[in-house]
């Protein structure tokens, strides 16, 4: 859409949106140049918004209390695991697999993140750290990832590059 039909748009409803806002951005940041009737609908745009003709529609946050609650429990074990051993460990993968395997639990405000994370801690505290504990047993049981550019197959690259020698005819040696 454009910056003039967004605007069209804000000032028909009374509103702008998130992703009104959002898409006005991401033209105005990968245009290398605007119009000038891009700058007029940006100019009617910003003197609707200070004379109050349009509002913009708040975000609203979400706060998802698992996130916390699992990367606390996979931080303190994994601090634990490579206090006493030589194993390295990625605690992002670890939180993104129990995180998979947990229910969400979302808030909007301070004091719903608050009853969600009590909640939690009283019905969801053990599996939460059986979880989390799974993820640990797959990080330490993981294959490690091959060195090798494509894989283990060495002759990959050459057939990449013989591929791309094909499609790319003008291409320099």
């Amino acid at each position: 859409m454009s910056i003039e039909r967004i605007v069209e748009q804000a000032l028909q409803d009374g509103y702008l949106t998130p992703s009104m806002e959002a898409e006005v951005g991401r033209i105005c940041n990968t245009a290398s140049e605007l119009s000038i009737e891009e700058y007029m609908a940006l100019d009617r745009l910003m003197g609707a918004l200070l004379t109050g003709e349009v509002v913009v529609l708040p975000r609203k946050q979400f706060i998802n209390v698992m996130e916390e609650l699992v990367l606390s429990e996979a931080i303190a074990r994994v601090a634990e695991i490579e206090a006493s051993s030589d194993q390295t460990l990625d605690v992002g993968d670890i939180a993104a697999y129990a995180l998979n395997r947990l229910p969400p639990l979302y808030a909007t405000t301070e004091e719903g993140a608050q009853f969600q994370r009590s909640k939690a801690k009283e019905e969801l505290q053990d599996l939460i750290s059986q979880q989390v504990n799974e993820a640990i047993e797959q990080n330490i049981n993981r294959q490690p990832i091959n060195p090798t550019v494509f894989g283990s197959s060495p002759d990959v690259s050459l057939q990449l590059s013989n591929l791309l020698k094909s499609i790319a005819t003008d291409y320099e040696q």
